[in-house]
């Protein structure tokens, strides 16, 4: 099992925020598959402020640069969420040039 810590900012708007809330409280069924078929065994998202947080197990040949692409590639749903979603969002300052979600470098686990 493979453990990942993203983060993005949604846009400082709090009528979006509430929106992209909302959408997570009913998450389309085909992007749960999508998640699910591409070796991602469980994934929680926190909000603080307009910060997200995503904590994301994976199966351990999952490869973060090779399977969210795939993710959106073979499942077009998954795709049109992706696009919807990233309406909401904007990549955080620390972000690298080819990063949406940052991913945080893990520095502790008990």
């Amino acid at each position: 099992m493979r453990h990942y810590g993203l983060t993005i900012n949604l846009k400082d708007d709090p009528k979006i925020i509430e929106q992209y809330k909302a959408y997570h409280k009913e998450a389309w069924p085909e992007t749960l598959a999508g998640l699910k078929a591409v070796g991602i065994t469980k994934m929680n998202i926190y909000l603080i402020g307009r910060r997200l947080f995503m904590a994301m197990e994976t199966v351990d040949t999952f490869d973060i640069k090779r399977d969210f692409p795939r993710y959106l590639e073979e499942h077009p749903k998954c795709k049109e969420w992706d696009q919807l979603m990233r309406t909401f969002q904007e990549p955080v300052d620390e972000a690298k040039e080819d990063e949406w979600w940052a991913e945080m470098e893990p520095v502790f686990e008990l």
